[in-house]
């Protein structure tokens, strides 16, 4: 800025409107000369349109139906549960946008108010804001057809208050939780926490559906009351209130709302700071143990004696280190774990029948199998992207020169380690929980031919589609679009394995009896022969792609 000055040349001053200028400017260069980029934002924004386009038909029709009391609960439950999925779903499941990373402006002179203001006003652009602002005009078209035009109003002030409060709260967690990932111990523990909170989602689900079947609606309507005079749900119940004769209320849910985004502001501006200085270590080192001969070997975990100590038993054991210490991979390992039992009692037993206490199981052995088909091809995507989580430290196997074959059966031997015993344990587990011992052959047999064929499509996908991960302390962040591209990945790699399995699935309906013995050797035959062949397929193009796939894995800055 000195020489800008000292050179006569005019001296701008930042301001908010400068970081929404930058925020479109990068959405704008990931996009250019980029054809799959721009599809998978055309992809995020009908996606987006369709969650807007349901939500806003939902929150609209008790209004629709003339229901005042209806229209209560909606908007108190949903706005409830929108301002809870912004706080929850974008660590859970895709990230949170990186676009605009903090500590990049850790080293500009810029004021602490400037640099709130302007990232919060660039969280309002993108899909998740512009959809959950259509989806809540639901509300203010019930509000206008129960109460008019002052009703109306009402809620469409309740609506942007609403919006802001859920940026603010997202993006002030999100920072908190930037801050105190920098412990390994606070980081792996919400990597867990929050891991188990995504499997258990569905769980969850069926419990609300049950308590909604045997719910006392009067008992509800004070809860929701309640619930309307919390942050969570005051901006999108204010119409509500215009419409039942306490217009007296609007000022005072507005005024709570604004308070609650006053103090999220206000912490995630004291959490900013430290933030954007970056992960700090802490603690003194404790020396290695072992003998000064033997560097190498403790390097090897411990278990892994029958690892050959050369070039592919150093990749498996740094890939066995990678999958049990970075939290991304653990957290896929936890989610895999719970939903892979979840799903198949799901589809075995049936939502109705947990809900309403019943314990008579119609399930048959086809669809324990297509069941199991699912979760093997689930089991398998956690590779899709497996280079992305090297980035740029992939560069020292490109420079080592490590064959395709190669590196990719070590890092497959590595996950299956821990998937493995995974996959027999789910198989036990439903077979004595559906109290059919003689089906345990036909699910593992099954689940081991899904994996094995999504392995060998999946080791394509990472090779082909593998995208670039933040480099950030945040374990839950996410470049832009990349949780669509993760998406479509998925989407592709198990529609492919399910193709290639399901001759498992055919002859289960068509063997009978006689296939409870052949199917757990049939499986793993043919799940270790796809796995095997695909490993070959796919190294020979891992070392034709090598160059392009680190600069694909290497994060921009």
């Amino acid at each position: 800025m000195n020489a800008a000055a000292s050179s006569g040349a005019p001296v701008r001053r930042v301001s908010p409107r400068h970081f929404v200028r930058l925020k479109l400017r990068v959405m704008g260069n990931n996009f250019r000369g980029q054809g799959w980029r721009i599809a998978l934002f055309v992809v995020g924004v009908l996606v987006g349109l369709w969650f807007a386009g349901t939500a806003f038909l939902l929150l609209a029709a008790p209004g629709l139906a003339d229901n005042t009391e209806f229209a209560g609960l909606t908007a108190a439950f949903a706005g409830g549960l929108i301002v809870l999925g912004w706080l929850f779903l974008p660590l859970v499941f895709f990230g949170v946008d990186e676009t605009l990373d903090p500590a990049r402006f850790a080293l500009l002179p810029l004021r602490r108010r400037t640099l709130v203001s302007g990232m919060f006003l660039a969280a309002l652009i993108g899909v998740p804001a512009i959809a959950t602002f259509l989806g809540t005009g639901g509300i203010v078209v019930s509000a206008a057809l129960l109460g008019g035009a002052g009703a109306a109003a009402a809620q469409a002030v309740g609506i942007v208050a609403g919006l802001l409060l859920c940026v603010a709260v997202s993006r002030a967690v999100t920072s908190a939780f930037a801050t105190l990932l920098r412990s390994r111990r606070v980081r792996d523990l919400a990597a867990v926490l929050l891991a188990v909170l995504a499997a258990l989602l569905g769980p969850l689900q069926i419990a609300v559906m049950s308590a909604v079947n045997n719910a006392d609606w009067q008992r509800l309507s004070g809860v929701a009351r309640v619930i309307g005079w919390t942050p969570l749900a005051a901006p999108y119940t204010v119409g509500m209130d215009v419409v039942e004769g306490r217009a007296w209320a609007v000022p005072l849910k507005l005024a709570i709302t604004a308070v609650t985004i006053a103090a999220l502001l206000a912490w995630w501006s004291r959490s900013l700071e430290s933030a954007m200085v970056g992960t700090a270590a802490t603690g003194r080192v404790r020396p290695e143990a072992g003998l000064p001969g033997q560097p190498v070997a403790r390097l090897f975990p411990r278990g892994t004696r029958w690892l050959s100590r050369d070039r592919y038993g150093a990749l498996v054991a740094r890939e066995l280190r990678y999958w049990w210490r970075d939290t991304r991979r653990r957290a896929s390992l936890i989610t895999f774990a719970v939903v892979g039992i979840f799903v198949p009692v799901m589809a075995n037993v049936g939502g109705k029948g947990l809900m309403d206490g019943q314990n008579d199981f119609d399930a048959s052995p086809t669809l324990v199998g297509l069941s199991m088909l699912f979760v093997g091809m689930l089991a398998a995507l956690s590779l899709a992207n497996q280079f992305g989580f090297d980035g740029s430290a992939y560069a020292a196997n490109v420079i080592a020169g490590v064959p395709g074959k190669v590196e990719l059966r070590a890092r497959l031997v590595a996950y299956s380690i821990y998937i493995v015993p995974l996959l027999v344990a789910i198989s036990i587990v439903l077979g004595l929980f559906l109290r059919e011992p003689a089906w345990i052959g036909v699910a593992a047999g099954t689940l081991f031919a899904a994996y094995g064929a999504g392995l060998a499509i999946t080791l394509f996908v990472s090779v082909f589609g593998a995208y670039a991960l933040p480099e950030t302390s945040n374990p839950f962040a996410m470049n832009s679009g990349a949780g669509m591209a993760r998406s479509l990945l998925s989407l592709l790699a198990m529609v492919g394995a399910g193709a290639a399995a399901m001759p498992m699935v055919i002859a289960t309906a068509l063997l009978g009896e006689v296939w409870f013995w052949l199917a757990l050797p049939v499986g793993l035959a043919y799940g270790v022969g796809a796995a095997a062949l695909g490993t070959y397929l796919a190294g020979d193009v891992l070392d034709r792609r090598m160059p392009e796939l680190l600069q694909t894995v290497t994060p921009r800055r």
